[in-house]
Parts: structure tokens; sequence; C-alpha cells
């Protein structure tokens, strides 16, 4: 089976890896552009940083950073766009410029009409499992089984997405690696994820550049330190049956795919 790369664009000025490096429209289409060419089958396009302690984004302000970046990448290339926001007017907005896929952090539930819109729109979902808000959510987050807890919250998520409307065929889900969780909690999320796996959705793991590195190892500092760390976890994100892994080192990322591919034909 395939796993497919999507590449990360940040349109924000406070993301934790990227931020402020896209931040005009012609710098993030050109990056979007470069990610195509070294591989990525998917794009990220996101307005509103959700990164631990972020602070949140007006509607308006997100939809004037996203838009014409998506009609920009839109007018380059024909492959799926997703936009990663947790409001439906974002989406909306996305959607009419050109994106295909809405990559939604509370799983469809920031707003009351977030099912609803999502239907109409007739895009593919990603449900993501996030404790909490940005703000808050690595302010001690605990769990008694935090695979079965956020395996069970997914379900939820995806029954209450249907429920509304939106085809079950368009569903993603994403255990949310970081979001509301320790290090630990992590590990277990990555090694257990064939247990969202059979919830029968395709799964999307996403740990680039992600904290979580510098736990296992200290001398990751910064962001940009983690690339070691960003394969091993995308492999083994892969290896449990993720059908698509979101990343900001696209190039690496793919390479290290096909090697692991190879392997596995070779067997």
């Amino acid at each position: 089976m395939t796993v497919k790369v999507m590449g990360i664009v940040n349109v924000t000025p406070d993301s934790f890896s990227d931020g402020g490096r896209w931040a005009s429209t012609e710098a993030a289409a050109d990056q979007a552009m470069r990610l195509v060419e070294q591989g990525a089958e998917v794009l990220d396009v996101g307005g509103e940083s959700t990164r631990p302690g972020a602070e949140p984004v007006s509607e308006a302000q997100e939809i004037d950073r996203v838009v014409p970046v998506i009609e920009a990448v839109r007018a380059r290339w024909g492959g799926p766009i997703s936009v990663d926001t947790m409001k439906p007017a974002v989406a909306r907005a996305a959607v009419a410029a050109g994106a295909t896929m809405w990559n939604d952090v509370t799983a469809l539930s920031h707003a009351p009409d977030s099912a609803a819109v999502a239907a109409e729109l007739g895009c593919e979902v990603v449900l993501m499992h996030m404790r909490g808000e940005p703000r808050t959510m690595q302010a001690d987050p605990q769990y008694e089984d935090v695979v079965a807890e956020v395996r069970a919250y997914l379900l939820g998520r995806a029954e209450a997405a249907t429920a509304g409307g939106v085809a079950r065929e368009r569903i993603w889900l994403d255990p949310g690696i970081g979001f509301g969780k320790t290090p630990a909690h992590n590990m277990a999320l990555t090694a257990r994820l064939g247990e969202l796996v059979g919830l029968g959705f395709p799964v999307l793991y996403a740990a680039s550049r992600k904290r979580t590195i510098q736990a296992v190892d200290a001398t990751a500092v910064e962001a940009t330190d983690r690339l070691g760390g960003s394969l091993a976890l995308a492999l083994e994100g892969a290896r449990r049956g993720a059908r698509m892994v979101r990343v900001h080192d696209v190039r690496e990322t793919v390479q290290a795919l096909k090697l692991q591919a190879a392997v596995a034909a070779a067997e």
C-alpha cells in the first residue's frame, strides 16, 4: 500500500517550525510547488498556528492568509489541497478557492454547523483528536488509556460527521500527536496506531518536527534539529498502517518511504 506524503505550507507568523518564512502569497506558493517537485502528493495550507500556547486568529485574518495562497497554488497545480482550519467559514472560502480537503484539529467540533458545512462542501475531512485547545492543551494532559480514549473520541466524531451528512468515504482520522499529550502518550499512540486503523477509516499521521522528538533526544532543541526523529516516526506511522504522513521535509520523507517499500517488497 502506497503511503501519501502531505507537505506542510504554513502561512502564519508564529508556527512552531517555520512561522513567518512563507508570509507572502508568492513565497508560500513557490514553497508549495517546491514540495510538489520533491514528491508531495497533497499540500496542507494553514493560516492559524495550533502550536502549544498559540493565540487564536480572527476568521477574516485567516481567510486573508490562506485564500490567496490556495488560489495561487491551484493556478499552478491540479493536485489535492488541504486547508488546515477549525473554522467553517474559512473552510468554505478555501474550498471556493480550490481546496479539496478540510483538515480540522477540532474534528468538526469547533462550531455547531461544522459537520453541516463539511457535508455541503463535499470535500474530504480530517478529524483530529485534541485534548483542550492550543493555548492550554499541554497543561498536564492525563488519560487512563490514551489509545482507547483517542480511538473512542475519533469514532464518535466520525459518527457525528456521517450523521451530519459527511460521506463515510471522505473521512480521515488523525490521532493528534502532540495535541494535549505527553511524549509517552505520543509513543503509545504511534506503537498502537493499528487500533485506530482498525476502525476502517484512512489514518493521517503527523509528527513532523514535534517536541516529542526532543523528549527522546535532548539534543533536538530546535525544530530544524528533528529531521532524523521525524523520519523515524513517519516510517513507524506508515509501517503501522497510516495512509498519509504530514511532513515539513518532503524530499527526505519520500526517499525514506521508498526505501521502506523496497525492503518490504524484498521480504
